[in-house]
């Protein structure tokens, strides 16, 4: 790769102000200062040194935030807050091109996995993988027994076929987890408005191999993956 292509994707600059660090003598490589922006370095190798600081590449990056609510879940809006301006805001030196996997309505809050991982993301969506979504349920009333067996074998949500099985923990009161692998439009709302229950507060606890840890991923806040530590396969 280009060096001073690297750079950029090491986000120390854009393309004209790397050029710039390059010909001030700025950027070393290996311990060696390098200014020539089109030297070829091995992108998997090479350290690179700016400012006392060393930056390693990494091809695909891994984040969870607990989506706060109030944010919509996309990479930009020209009229409302999204969940990348909050990821942003608070980890500004983090590479371009990531993006949210999936999405949880404005008013929901919880698990979000963020990456540049195309393939990832496209197999934890795939309706063909079957990846697990958890979420926490706050209602307007409690639930039967019988609303709890129609949510689990599937009902009616407006779309023709029944909802696929799902999995409901139900101790009573006005909350529950529910465990969905689809990914219809407002699904759980649309579920529980099926049994007559409106849905007060949603929260993903679970997606797939991760989980929630609200004491150490409170709301609105993030953390940094280590790719080996899940998968989706």
């Amino acid at each position: 790769m280009r060096l001073d292509k690297l750079l950029v994707e090491l986000n120390i600059g854009t393309r004209s102000e790397v050029k710039a660090l390059l010909k001030k003598g700025l950027i070393f490589v290996d311990g060696e200062k390098i200014v020539k922006p089109e030297t070829k370095v091995d992108e998997n190798t090479a350290v690179i040194t700016y400012q006392g600081r060393k930056y390693t590449y990494q091809k695909f990056h891994y984040y969870v935030i607990n989506k706060p609510k109030g944010v919509i879940t996309a990479t930009e809006d020209a009229h409302e807050r999204t969940v990348m301006d909050v990821f942003y805001s608070q980890c500004p030196d983090a590479p371009k091109g990531l993006a949210p996997v999936g999405r949880l309505d404005k008013d929901t809050t919880g698990l979000l996995l963020i990456t540049n991982d195309g393939q990832l993301a496209h197999d934890m969506l795939s309706p063909k993988k079957h990846v697990d979504k958890t979420y926490y349920v706050e209602l307007d009333g409690e639930l039967s027994s019988e609303d709890v067996s129609a949510l689990e074998s599937g009902v009616h949500i407006g779309e023709g076929d029944l909802t696929e099985p799902a999995t409901v923990k139900y101790e009573g009161g006005k909350s529950c987890y529910i465990t969905i692998h689809e990914g219809k439009f407002h699904q759980v709302k649309r579920m529980f408005f099926a049994v007559g229950r409106q849905v007060l507060e949603l929260k993903r606890t679970a997606f797939g191999p991760l989980t929630l840890d609200e004491e150490k991923l409170p709301e609105g806040h993030f953390t940094t993956l280590n790719p080996e530590s899940f998968s989706c396969k």
